[in-house]
């Protein structure tokens, strides 16, 4: 069993396949954190909750069981002795905030159960095994159920929380965490992900400082300035060595992960929706469900971590036919034309791609409504038939009678101030009354939490899939929320409109894709700006960022893949110079980092040259060879984006095969490269594809060794095939 309960130590013991998760029930009813780590038997571990009696200041709880402000707790509450970071706080109508929640009891079943209205992990019977904990603050009457999911097959471990309102009175939500981790003192390290647009995830290990560390967004999605995961590492941890405690939330809103190490050292973890800005009103007999928070425990370092996302996320989290299904190649209009087309340019795009193999072609921005530049038309769901004359319909014929797919952008949340939508609904906007309303690329966010706005979108997306034959949706989404207020929400709860948002963006996605269940949707946010597990819950992959460098997504889709798997990152090769950074770099180079993605082109393919269009035929035929060891195979990291260098591998989960890829950044004459593979079978016999055989051990310990002069920014690929 995953979940056993001690009666004898009145302690809950978690196991995955080589973690344990241990918490107990103090004398006072008091959740207490335990241990975890490397898996162990079940033993009384209640004594690794001892910690300092120099507590002075530090208040005992009331019944004198219990020093909240030194005990490792379960799930902290404010107000009531524990002054850490606290997940939960909740104002009862006396105006009071001081809550303090105490164990009920207890249930475990096979299985997950699903999180309504919210995108999470899912398990069958076979696959987990679920615990639930009752609690309850016995003054206000909240009742607190915290649910922890343990998978059999992943060292992975999915964490929520739900609070019911059992009193006759209106309770208020003020901060409410998904999980609380206390982790015991060490030299810890904290790994996350920063940047910005054209620089989203770039990973950053520094060590953790005394005091409180925040990554969060307040932005109205998850951003791309940070994203919603963390990792606590031993000092210096590398990709195959030290502890590393790595946190992941489920949600596309406003977020906060927040660390804070004591004066002891003792650390304490915890993630969930971000208590700026949010507050949510409880009627008596009513219930909150937080979002989801995933934790993944390695001793084997960051890429073991990574690695049980990339499987957990890619075959627990993503749904639908393509969460495995070969995705197919697509080339997308947007750099190669952006607003300027008609039916015949497009056409003659997919006609080209067509013959080069490419699968699908994907229209962009300017289809619809007056859309000829990014000031007007956003909202107005309708074909722009001087663009395309015969409406989309005629168009999909045509590209589908070149055996292609077909996909179609949209920003549905958005609106401009020039269009026949805002002109007739302003009041469909977020904004605050007597306030001017902020402009963000042109345009103004729609109120997704008032159902007649999702109707709307709806009805017209729906209509245009069922017009004509689309495989595929871009979903964008290209500006943060200012003015959060709706005009249907009373002023008591103004505070949960940003929630709200982020609940009627799930509900529609659910509802299209219930509605088409066979559609790609491609998440997108000014590139990466919600690049998040929710939104894989819906779309499978996600434009990873709009800066196409290749030389820059080094480091964007290196810090990417901390967390995400590979089929989630699009990828594609663009024009040179490249219109973010001017720089020009060789086709190959650009191919080789974009087959390490979904792959795919951005670009007008009616413009290569011959030389250019037989390159394009051998990468596809490489992206079909490759397929299956990249997307599904387990990624190593093996030498971090430099100023000199990158290299990565995949190797096949049975160890038959591997493909390394090296980009020499920055030519040196006279410099030896050396890349060394990993994850590969020491006793197995690989040939490469030069007809090098050396045994797994070799490949590993020695590698491969360049000495010839490499150029700037030209790479090299080392494919190896077990020897039978």
């Amino acid at each position: 069993m995953s979940i056993i309960y001690s009666q004898e130590f009145n302690s809950f013991y978690l196991s995955t396949p080589n973690t344990s998760y241990v918490l107990s029930v103090n004398p006072g009813g008091f959740l207490i954190h335990n241990y975890y780590g490397c898996r162990l038997p079940v033993c009384d571990m209640r004594f690794t909750a001892e910690r300092s009696s120099q507590a002075s200041f530090c208040p005992n709880s009331a019944d004198l069981t219990t020093v909240p402000d030194k005990a490792p707790m379960e799930y902290s509450c404010n107000g009531t002795g524990d002054y850490r970071v606290s997940a939960l706080q909740i104002r009862e109508s006396r105006g009071n905030a001081s809550t303090d929640i105490r164990y009920v009891s207890h249930k475990f079943y096979k299985g997950k159960p699903a999180l309504p209205g919210q995108p999470a992990t899912y398990a069958s019977q076979d696959e987990a095994e679920t615990l639930e904990i009752l609690t309850r603050d016995n003054v206000t009457g909240a009742e607190v159920t915290l649910y922890y999911t343990v998978f059999n097959n992943y060292d992975a471990i999915a964490r929520r929380a739900v609070i019911h309102n059992s009193s006759a009175l209106p309770l208020d939500l003020e901060r409410v965490y998904s999980a609380c981790y206390d982790i015991p003192k060490g030299n810890w390290d904290i790994c996350h992900l920063y940047g910005t647009w054209a620089k989203e995830r770039t990973f950053e290990q520094n060590p953790l400082p005394h005091g409180i560390t925040s990554i969060e967004s307040k932005r109205g999605s998850s951003s791309h300035y940070h994203n919603p995961f963390v990792a606590i590492a031993s000092h210096n941890a590398s990709e195959d060595q030290g502890d590393v405690y790595g946190v992941s939330l489920i949600y596309s809103g406003n977020f906060s992960m927040q660390v804070e190490q004591d004066t002891e050292g003792d650390l304490r973890l915890i993630a969930g929706i971000n208590p700026t800005d949010f507050g949510w009103h409880l009627e008596p007999g009513a219930s909150f469900e937080t979002p989801e928070a995933v934790s993944v425990y390695s001793a084997e370092g960051l890429g073991e971590m990574s690695r049980t996302f990339h499987k957990l996320y890619r075959n627990n989290l993503c749904r639908g036919p393509w969460k495995n299904a070969k995705r197919p190649l697509l080339i997308n209009n947007w750099e190669g034309t952006y607003f300027d087309f008609d039916e015949e340019k497009i056409y003659n795009i997919a006609k080209d791609a067509s013959e080069l193999g490419i699968e699908m072609l994907v229209l962009d921005d300017g289809w619809f409504g007056a859309r000829n530049h990014d000031r007007a038309g956003l909202g107005d769901w309708y074909v722009n038939e001087n663009k395309l004359r015969g409406g989309l319909g005629l168009l999909t014929q045509r590209i589908h009678a070149l055996g292609m797919k077909f996909g179609l952008w949209f920003e549905p949340e958005m609106i401009n101030p020039d269009s026949d939508l805002y002109r007739a609904h302003p009041d469909w906007c977020l904004q605050v009354a007597g306030r001017p309303m902020s402009l963000g690329r042109n345009q103004y966010v729609l109120d997704m939490s008032r159902p007649d706005v999702r109707d709307y979108l709806f009805e017209r997306m729906d209509t245009i899939l069922n017009e004509a034959q689309i495989e595929y949706i871009k979903w964008d989404f290209n500006r943060n929320i200012t003015e959060a207020a709706s005009a249907l929400l009373p002023a008591h709860q103004q505070k949960e409109i940003f929630h709200r948002y982020v609940l009627g963006l799930y509900e529609l996605l659910e509802r299209l894709l219930t509605a088409h269940p066979d559609l790609l949707l491609e998440g997108c946010s000014g590139g990466g700006g919600r690049f998040d597990p929710a939104m894989l819950y819906y779309s499978p992959q996600i434009w990873t960022s709009d800066d196409t460098d290749a030389i820059e997504r080094l480091t964007i889709q290196y810090g990417t893949s901390m967390c995400y798997p590979t089929t989630a990152i699009s990828s594609h090769v663009s024009v040179c110079p490249n219109h973010q950074t001017g720089r020009s770099l060789p086709l190959q180079t650009r191919a080789d980092v974009a087959l390490a993605g979904t792959f795919g082109y951005e670009l007008d393919v009616t413009k290569m040259s011959d030389e250019e269009k037989e390159a394009v035929k051998a990468h596809v035929a490489e992206y079909h060879k490759y397929y299956d060891l990249i997307h599904f195979g387990e990624l190593y990291r093996l030498i971090p984006p430099n100023a000199d260098e990158c290299a990565w591998s995949y190797v096949a989960e049975d160890k038959t095969e591997a493909l390394l890829t090296f980009v020499n950044i920055r030519c040196r004459p006279q410099t030896r490269r050396c890349v060394k593979f990993r994850g590969l079978a020491p006793d197995k016999i690989y040939a490469d594809q030069d007809g090098n055989i050396r045994p797994g051990s070799v490949w590993m310990n020695v590698g491969i060794i360049k000495t010839d002069t490499m150029r700037d920014f030209e790479t090299f690929k080392v494919y190896l095939k077990e020897v039978k």
